[in-house]
């Protein structure tokens, strides 16, 4: 390590986008400081990391003094479904906010977030509503700032291939709604580059867009079998999340809520990156059909 090298601390280091985020910083020439409370998930990525910081970004105390010495905090952090009995106002806004509280005290000149897109035309959408808020906090902190609205991860949408997979797709509205989502990969050099852009703010899409009927179509297409989709309309789904969450099921149906609102919305972006959506399902496929190396 030089001196000349500049320091990123990632939050959410562990999950899909921030391990994808832990190689870039790697290969752009950071010193790369993960904050993760599961480091034993690094392991597939411990070459690219120079310091392992173990803490509970919803609990400041163990934040406290962490971000000494660092130019630049990333955080991918958020709930992708709900777990541990935390809630999206407790991860995705007050874990932000701490880390952005403890970057503001520590003096840290950057603060990179990555938002979603779209998620100011969803205020009845609990994920979506906390992380509009912590957006908006950080804007207007006092820290040069880069918000990042991606369309969505391709992991994202790794549950249509399992359900084409099963044999039926099951899709919200007319299955027109569109979307361009990325890959992992092509988005951490997508957030670098807006970083070193100075950009305030960018929405960024994968290279190609989709509507969701020709993303089901893509995944039946990878596993090889007839297309089979049901199209719930709209209007039943509003009234099945309604539902749930009077019968106490709230949890397990916040995903389910984003996915309904996002169907009602136009999901694309500029594009950028080359992985393609044929290439993620095709090899997420090889992958599952390989079986356990031996």
């Amino acid at each position: 390590m030089t001196d000349s090298k500049q320091t990123v601390l990632i939050a959410g280091a562990t999950g899909y986008l921030g391990q994808y985020l832990v190689t870039a910083c790697h290969a752009a020439g950071f010193r790369v400081v993960a904050l993760a409370r599961q480091p034993e998930k690094l392991i597939a990525i411990d070459h690219a990391v120079d310091e392992i910081v173990f803490a509970e970004a919803t609990d400041p105390a163990t934040l406290s003094g962490q971000m000494r010495g660092v130019d630049l905090v990333i955080s991918a952090l958020g709930i992708t479904r709900q777990k541990d009995g935390l809630t999206y106002a407790e991860v995705d806004y007050q874990a932000n906010r701490n880390l952005l509280d403890e970057a503001l005290a520590a003096g840290v000149p950057q603060f990179a977030y990555i938002h979603v897109l779209n998620a100011e035309n969803m205020p009845n959408v609990a994920m979506a509503r906390a992380k509009s808020r912590f957006a908006k906090e950080l804007a207007k902190a006092d820290i040069a700032s880069t918000i990042v609205c991606p369309s969505g991860f391709y992991s994202d949408i790794v549950e249509i291939l399992d359900m084409a997979k099963s044999g039926r797709v099951f899709l919200f509205g007319d299955g027109e709604a569109r979307m361009s989502p990325i890959d992992g990969a092509d988005l951490a050099e997508a957030v670098l580059s807006a970083i070193a852009s100075g950009q305030s703010r960018i929405e960024i899409g994968g290279p190609q867009c989709f509507t969701q009927n020709e993303i089901a179509e893509l995944a039946f297409e990878v596993v090889e079998r007839p297309v089979r989709i049901t199209r719930i309309p709209l209007v039943l789904a509003d009234g099945a999340i309604v539902l749930a969450k009077l019968f106490g099921a709230k949890a397990k149906v916040s995903a389910v809520e984003f996915f309904v609102a996002a169907s009602k919305l136009d999901m694309t972006a500029p594009p950028y990156g080359t992985i393609s959506l044929s290439r993620f399902f095709t090899q997420t496929q090889a992958g599952r059909t390989a079986g356990p190396a031996r």
